[in-house]
């Protein structure tokens, strides 16, 4: 070794407890500390225990990789249950809880490292690293995890954990009352998960417990934010509505609709959001008449409007807004009569949400009412007691949001703090949903009354959707920066230079 390279090996050497100091800041440079993180993940672990109760085994599995093409994998997103209760990001990892034990409820499995792996794919989480983020002390590796479960239904102890401190669970599989817990148990079939999989093995190798889908726990639980949860949501929405602004300086006659795109992704990049929370819809005038709108190639013309559904995953907290808006900068009295249908139909949803007791079936029962007396008095439907509505307001009002943007928890519980929601009413007139309506004298005599309408607004698609918060003092709006009256949108886009730089 000549002596350049001896300095140089001798540098990496002195610099290497640096760099592992460094990279640790950066995993844990978020919204809070790694404690407060590894604190409320603790704290949610402790709830989940509860709910399970002492006979139980829970076995969480981070998500698989999924193949984009031949050797290229789609950029990874974690488990959203496991990332629930570990805070990690990083796949090949298995989460166990056992409430039973006498200590080591908790047992983390992380993938060993592996130097030519990591040269190829970046660094893994060494087991301190893990530890600190997520606040689990007892880490293995995922080449113990089949045997440290093998061992535990044998009735045996397994590394750290020893047979003493397992006396709760071992009565219940002596008792046939174990249970072992598992995300996705009731899939069974062709495509079964590797879960369902790994049960059918156990359940057959060994006997005295059940398998249980512990869905409803998680279900329950995550409806409800945590404080920590509630502050990176609030976050998230932050910079969504900024990312929403910029699409609005993006949009404008001649300009195409991956500009907006664009525009929108690069502030979520940019203030350090994970991704989108779901792929960006921006949708120019007859594009805005699809829910999901796939594409972003057209070009905007003068007089459409603008649907822009966007908003980002940061830390993984998702929120959800949509704005529409006239890529010439005014709203046409035929858009306006639309607008302003759905918009008073988001207000009066407001309106259900903040009473006591209020449901998100609730909320949107109230769109529809207003939504069913706006379309009567535009001609679009003929009778407001049925549900003719349902052909141009074709979705529901709202939707929990948080790890998912389309979160868990059921529409029929009662808003409470901590709850976290979407109100988003929307209007799409298309010439085909009557087209493919069957041709019965009912329908006929329903298309003749209503055509000329459809004719008048065609291609008109307006949705506006707010993301709220419910705290102690109320509802709080978390995307009121971004303008959704007609005269905020008008004057917030008169004020956007054009693609020449002129106001």
């Amino acid at each position: 070794m000549n002596r350049p390279v001896r300095s140089i090996f001798r540098l990496r050497v002195l610099l290497a407890p640096l760099f592992v100091l460094c990279l640790c800041v950066v995993l844990d440079a978020r919204p809070g500390q790694a404690s407060e993180l590894s604190d409320d993940l603790g704290a949610k672990r402790a709830r989940v225990m509860d709910r399970l109760g002492r006979d139980a085994m829970l076995i969480l599995w981070s998500a698989p990789v999924q193949r984009y093409s031949l050797d290229i994998d789609y950029e990874y997103r974690q488990d959203s249950n496991l990332y629930y209760l570990t805070g990690l990001t990083q796949e090949d990892t298995i989460l166990v809880l056992m409430p039973g034990n006498m200590s080591h409820q908790e047992i983390l499995f992380i993938k060993d490292k592996d130097p030519v792996q990591e040269h190829w794919h970046g660094r893994t989480l060494t087991p301190d690293e893990a530890r600190a983020r997520s606040g689990l002390e007892t880490v293995l590796t995922t080449a113990q995890f089949e045997p440290f479960v093998e061992a535990i239904l044998g009735r045996h102890g397994y590394g750290p954990v020893a047979a003493s401190e397992l006396t709760s669970f071992f009565d219940a599989l002596s008792a046939n009352r174990a249970r072992l817990a598992i995300l996705g148990e009731e899939r069974r079939g062709t495509d079964e998960p590797p879960a369902v999989r790994f049960a059918g093995r156990m359940r057959g190798r060994f006997g005295g417990f059940d398998t249980i889908n512990p869905s409803a726990i998680f279900d329950d639980l995550r409806t409800v934010k945590t404080p920590y949860e509630r502050k990176v949501l609030v976050k998230s929405l932050e910079i969504s509505n900024e990312a929403q602004l910029a699409g609005m300086r993006a949009a404008r006659p001649g300009a195409y609709e991956y500009e907006v795109k664009a525009a929108i992704e690069a502030v979520h990049r940019g203030r350090g959001a994970v991704s989108w929370s779901y792929p960006s819809i921006v949708g120019s005038g007859p594009n805005a008449t699809t829910l999901h709108y796939p594409g972003g190639d057209r070009q905007m013309r003068a007089g459409e409007l603008l649907l822009v559904d966007a908003a980002c995953n940061y830390d993984y907290m998702s929120g959800d807004i949509t704005r529409t808006y006239p890529v010439s900068g005014k709203f046409s009295p035929l858009q306006k009569d639309i607008y302003r249908v759905v918009l008073q139909a988001q207000e009066e949803g407001i309106r259900a949400a903040s009473k006591p007791g209020a449901t998100l079936q609730d909320v949107h029962a109230k769109t529809v009412e207003v939504i069913k007396a706006g379309l009567l008095a535009l001609g679009l439907i003929v009778d407001p007691r049925g549900e003719e509505y349902k052909l141009w307001y074709t979705h529901g009002a709202s939707h929990y949001i948080g790890i998912d943007v389309h979160d868990v928890g059921s529409r029929t519980r009662a808003l409470e703090p901590g709850m976290a929601f979407t109100i988003e009413p929307g209007i799409y007139i298309r010439q085909s949903a009557l087209d493919a309506l069957p041709r019965t004298p009912e329908n006929l005599a329903f298309v003749e009354r209503v055509q000329p309408a459809v004719r008048k607004y065609a291609d008109i698609g307006v949705r506006v959707e707010d993301s709220f918060l419910v705290e102690a003092t109320g509802l709080r709006t978390l995307s009121s920066a971004v303008p959704k009256t007609i005269e905020a949108i008008e004057a917030f886009l008169a004020r956007t230079p054009d693609s020449k730089g002129r106001p």
